[in-house]
């Protein structure tokens, strides 16, 4: 491999839980003929405009036009005030010596916020930053994965990705590149719908993992 690519939320930050319980919370009182933790365990990695935009098509109440800015907005305030690194994490991108990036479905600000708020961002050092806005088609579409490669300087080929949702590793595998798996016991639960949807994902990695160029 000539470059790591990593996911940022739920991989290098402990943000996931946060930001599915404030989903949670709003989609609740918004959407309440939906089963929302069972919907929301089986959108992980998605971006909340698409998480919402899905959803709306199975309720028959409406969301609030700017359902999507006041769930971002009130995510971020939680991670500026909880979040935290996964553990081992800033050692880990200190030791590796190969060029380094960073992928991640959120909007800029909160990634490049996320990074800051764990110190993360003296880890990484100019490591480059790759966010949803920069294509027309987030995860699970391949696109942001191969504008990585691209800007790195490496075949998607040489490239080996660390994710933690199916939509990612959809993503990564489209764009002929490895994947590693990955889940922090921090962010993990009890939920059957989850522990499945976790199960998937393991299998899918090794699959992508033997079959990918």
């Amino acid at each position: 491999m000539k470059a790591l690519i990593f996911d940022c939320d739920g991989v290098l930050v402990d943000s996931e839980a946060l930001a599915e319980e404030t989903l949670e919370t709003h989609l609740g009182q918004w959407l309440p003929d939906l089963d929302i933790p069972t919907l929301l365990s089986q959108a992980l990695g998605m971006t909340t405009a698409d998480i919402l935009k899905h959803l709306a098509q199975l309720s028959r109440p409406h969301l609030p036009p700017d359902a999507s800015e006041r769930v971002d907005s009130a995510i971020e305030a939680r991670l500026a005030r909880e979040l935290t690194a996964i553990a081992g994490v800033h050692d880990a991108v200190s030791s590796l010596d190969l060029p380094k990036g960073v992928v991640s479905n959120s909007r800029r600000c909160r990634g490049l916020a996320s990074l800051a708020t764990t110190q993360l961002e003296e880890a990484l050092g100019d490591v480059p930053i790759f966010t949803a806005e920069q294509v027309d088609n987030p995860k699970p579409d391949p696109a942001i994965y191969r504008l990585a490669a691209h800007e790195l300087g490496c075949p998607p080929s040489r490239c080996l990705v660390v994710e933690d949702s199916v939509a990612g590793v959809t993503a990564a595998h489209a764009a002929g590149m490895r994947v590693i798996g990955f889940w922090a016991p921090a962010i993990s639960t009890t939920s059957s719908q989850t522990a499945c949807s976790r199960r998937v994902l393991g299998e899918f990695c090794l699959i992508c993992a033997g079959s990918a160029p």
